[in-house]
């Protein structure tokens, strides 16, 4: 047995499924496919555990699989020339990375790290456009989801276009929100810091001021709560 085959083991054998349903139920690529369809697909992938700061993919790297977060969190991230970490994305349970992969240049513009003990299951790209090939009612909710994708892109770059710092982290921190699995957000400061593109200490006084404002509580290291909605959305 090679170390790939010793670290890999089948998504059939995965104890996620016996509580949660199996993992592509909740991945929006998937979603206009027959449930024998998905069942397939789970019989090709295969499922891994990685260590949190584990790299799963670097910049520039081919595409060629679909990455389900089974359970942790994982950061899509870019380096500039100076060596400085700009967060692009945050993904947790139920989320997937395939964006790209039916490109030409199906490769990867980011760098992909785990920033927690980290599940994933991995379906080859071959076996997605084959099944998706076989099920051509699924192309419209393909569409729907691309420009869903689109929006999000969008937000995001109007966020980061806010010059005020408490209406960037404000928007940043109600974006996330609507991701979360619970109420908490869970991010460091450093994390917050390098989605939004502001120092570390700007995030902190910002996040200070909001908890003094009523409007956030710290639940703990890297836990944040949203105690007024609209108070937020009010400053954005």
């Amino acid at each position: 047995m090679t170390d790939r085959e010793s670290h890999y083991e089948r998504c059939e054998t995965c104890p996620f499924g016996a509580t949660n349903g199996i993992c592509v139920n909740k991945i929006r690529l998937f979603k206009g496919l027959p449930d024998d369809a998905k069942h397939d697909l789970v019989a090709r992938a295969v499922r891994s555990s990685h260590a949190r700061g584990e790299i799963l993919v670097h910049e520039g790297d081919r595409i060629d699989s679909v990455l389900i977060v089974r359970s942790g969190r994982i950061k899509t991230f870019r380096m500039d020339a100076e060596g400085e970490e700009y967060v692009l994305d945050v993904l947790h349970d139920g989320q997937a990375i395939w964006h790209g992969m039916f490109l030409e240049d199906n490769v990867y513009h980011y760098s992909v790290g785990c920033l927690s003990p980290v599940e994933l299951c991995s379906i080859h790209v071959a076996d997605v456009e084959a099944t998706l090939a076989a099920h051509p009612d699924a192309t419209m909710d393909l569409i729907r989801m691309v420009c869903t994708e689109l929006d999000d892109a969008e937000e995001k770059a109007m966020m980061l276009g806010i010059r005020d710092p408490r209406r960037r982290v404000a928007q940043y921190l109600l974006l996330r929100h609507a991701r979360c699995l619970g109420d908490e957000i869970r991010l460091t400061l450093d994390e917050i810091a390098a989605s939004v593109g502001l120092r570390p200490e700007t995030v902190s006084r910002t996040i200070s001021g909001f908890a003094k404002d009523g409007l956030v509580r710290r639940a703990g290291r890297g836990r944040l709560l949203i105690l007024d909605h609209d108070g937020l959305q009010a400053l954005v």
